[in-house]
């Protein structure tokens, strides 16, 4: 069949061996140094391994594959004494996120609304075929953001799918994975949130290099959030 499976380029990969601890489907191991795809059957094609490859040797590729076999690789992992979970780690797994009425049972307070609509957000963790991509309004937001504008919730996130990083402290450029993310679903919007701080000019440009590379017409925007007279403003571009 055909589908998207991770491709790992032998002439990038140091060997560190990051990725095969990553996959926890057993579909990464190390052969003569170099991190290999073991079985194509294996493959999820969620993509763990992509963030924590250092020299970026991993990507994804669309081909003729085996079909991900949830029950070949239990079995492989049961033979190994391992135990397999469903998407990797569980603080990485890739879901929407569902409010109840309870809550605020939970320790919320009930008056304050959370709009976080989907788990991971870190540039870093989420898969780029996610299916809480579909169809999406795409909040791409600098980490200080959310602190330093109190109605971010509400404001920014209500409504659409959000991913977060910080490009002075973040390894590598982020606009391979946004580009990817835009090319593999159909977003119909992204915002850019960002400080006023120069640093933060990083993942504005990374947005930018991803629009231009995708290939799609998207409409987009930056907002700016920065102090001035004690207080936090807004500034928002087309």
């Amino acid at each position: 069949m055909l589908r998207k499976i991770i491709k790992i380029d032998e002439a990038k990969c140091n060997g560190c061996g990051l990725c095969v601890s990553a996959c926890h489907e057993g579909a990464i191991g190390l052969i003569d140094g170099k991190a290999k795809l073991l079985r194509d059957d294996y493959c999820d094609g969620l993509g763990d391994c992509l963030p924590v490859c250092p020299t970026d040797a991993i990507t994804f590729e669309e081909r003729e594959a085996a079909a991900y076999d949830e029950a070949a690789v239990k079995a492989n992992m049961e033979s190994k004494g391992l135990e397999t979970l469903a998407c990797g780690c569980p603080g990485t797994q890739a879901k929407p996120i569902e409010r109840g009425e309870t809550e605020a049972t939970h320790g919320h307070d009930a008056n304050a609304e959370t709009h976080l609509n989907q788990w991971p957000v870190q540039m870093k963790l989420v898969p780029p075929n996610a299916p809480y991509f579909s169809n999406a309004d795409l909040l791409i937001a600098a980490d200080c953001a959310a602190y330093a504008y109190g109605n971010f919730h509400s404001e920014y996130m209500k409504n659409r799918i959000t991913i977060i990083g910080c490009p002075k402290l973040d390894e590598g450029d982020y606009a391979e994975t946004l580009t990817a993310i835009l090319k593999l679903n159909d977003i119909k919007s992204v915002t850019v949130a960002r400080m006023e701080v120069p640093c933060c000019g990083g993942i504005e440009n990374a947005v930018k290099t991803a629009l231009k590379d995708c290939g799609k017409m998207i409409p987009w925007q930056v907002a700016t959030i920065w102090q001035g007279n004690g207080k936090i403003t807004r500034k928002s571009a087309p």
